[in-house]
């Protein structure tokens, strides 16, 4: 087994410190089959939850995994095998495109993400399957993949067992299937990966949250917030309480809105209404704003490369500028770790060099005029350039005739 194969896997060690992501102590039965990810085994749904809720996280997660996947896969054109995996990577009917989109958004999301490789033992085909990275764990001997399809619901006679890839193991249908698992490195975590934000978990708490405050000021028509002095006369705390309980129900809304407070009546009514000043709105908007911030920073991308910009003026040149950037610091080695071990998967199996395998990249927006020249261009860009160079004439004629066909 070469030295790259080996930074797929996991290592057998165990490290205290992994249970701390989580709420609680994973289930017995769990624990003494797998390596719990999170204290209660159950971190992806939680990951998964708040990606569901906060939209600007869901946002950068989605172009994140978008820009990583690219425009497409290409490679060379005599490398028959890999021009047809491009084309069907599973039985399915999948392009190897959507399954490294399908991995690049569990990793952008879980910082985890798991590939099923089939074949057979005269190596005639190869399939590649997406698993739903929420769905897997690791086994405890560090050496296979458990599945199961609802992990606070388990039962081992559902869980699917496979071994971790280079090790093959032969299924019932005839098939050697293998599990590839991707994971973002982080000290201290031996089994899993840790999602690229963690240090923007807050922020994306209170991007939701400061949301759902202004869903409840709708709610509520936008009344004042404030406490409700009731005076009567009750004889008990349980009539009390269903007396506030009612003028909650008629008067407040969206209970909590407005606190009611019943005490005993003096001389006279002295009911009144106490409002509360509202007058911190702006700092709820300012709040909303830095965690905005706080949360690009922390997945360690760019504002103009998922809309967050836009209300201020569409910059061309800022979003070019973000996007060489994303694309030198973040989006190639990201692509590099997705598509390393499929190219060893490939020249394993078949014998055949599969290093033109690649992710074709696009920016998303255009500033290059399609009359100039491919030297134009390049000397626009500052790169080098040669008006006699037979790479860039041919270029130039298939371009020519594409435009033409169009």
């Amino acid at each position: 087994m070469s030295q790259n194969v080996k930074c797929w896997r996991v290592a057998a060690t165990r490290n205290r410190a992994e249970p701390l992501l989580g709420l609680g102590t994973a289930p017995a039965a769990v624990s003494d089959r797998v390596w719990p990810w999170g204290g209660d085994n159950m971190l992806p749904y939680a990951l998964s939850l708040i990606a569901r809720n906060s939209v600007a996280h869901r946002r950068i997660i989605n172009d994140k995994a978008d820009y990583i996947a690219g425009k497409g896969v290409m490679c060379d054109e005599g490398v028959a095998v890999v021009k047809s995996l491009i084309g069907r990577a599973n039985g399915s009917g999948d392009t190897l495109r959507s399954v490294i989109a399908r991995l690049a958004l569990d990793e952008a999301m879980f910082g985890n993400a798991f590939m099923e490789v089939v074949t057979d033992a005269q190596r005639s085909f190869l399939s590649l399957y997406h698993v739903d990275a929420s769905t897997c764990r690791l086994a405890r001997d560090s050496e296979h993949v458990v599945m199961h399809h609802d992990w606070s619901q388990f039962r081992s006679g559902e869980a699917t067992t496979l071994p971790l890839y280079p090790n093959f193991e032969a299924q019932s249908d005839g098939t050697l299937r293998a599990i590839v698992h991707y994971k973002d490195y982080e000290p201290m975590f031996s089994h899993y990966g840790v999602a690229p934000y963690v240090a923007g978990l807050d922020a994306a708490a209170i991007l939701y949250k400061t949301d759902r405050w202004n869903v409840s000021r709708i709610d509520n028509s936008f009344q004042l917030s404030g406490v409700m002095m009731l005076d009567g006369a009750v004889g008990n705390e349980e009539e009390a309480d269903r007396m506030v309980r009612m003028a909650e129900e008629r008067f407040a809304g969206n209970p909590g809105q407005v606190l009611f407070v019943l005490r005993e009546s003096g001389d006279g009514d002295s009911s009144r209404f106490i409002p509360i000043d509202s007058s911190a709105d702006g700092d709820w908007a300012k709040l909303h704003e830095q965690a905005e911030s706080d949360l690009v920073v922390a997945h360690s991308w760019f504002r103009s490369l998922s809309g967050l910009d836009y209300s201020s003026g569409f910059s061309t040149d800022r979003i070019l500028h973000e996007y060489e950037v994303a694309l030198n610091t973040v989006i190639l080695s990201e692509q590099e770790q997705l598509l390393e071990p499929i190219r060893h998967i490939i020249s394993e199996l078949f014998g055949v060099d599969a290093s033109s395998l690649a992710i074709v990249n696009k920016p998303p927006v255009y500033t290059k005029p399609s009359y100039m020249r491919v030297w134009e261009a390049r000397k626009a860009d500052g790169l080098d350039y040669d008006e006699s160079d037979p790479a860039q004439q041919l270029f130039l004629a298939e371009l020519t005739r594409s435009n033409n066909k169009t």
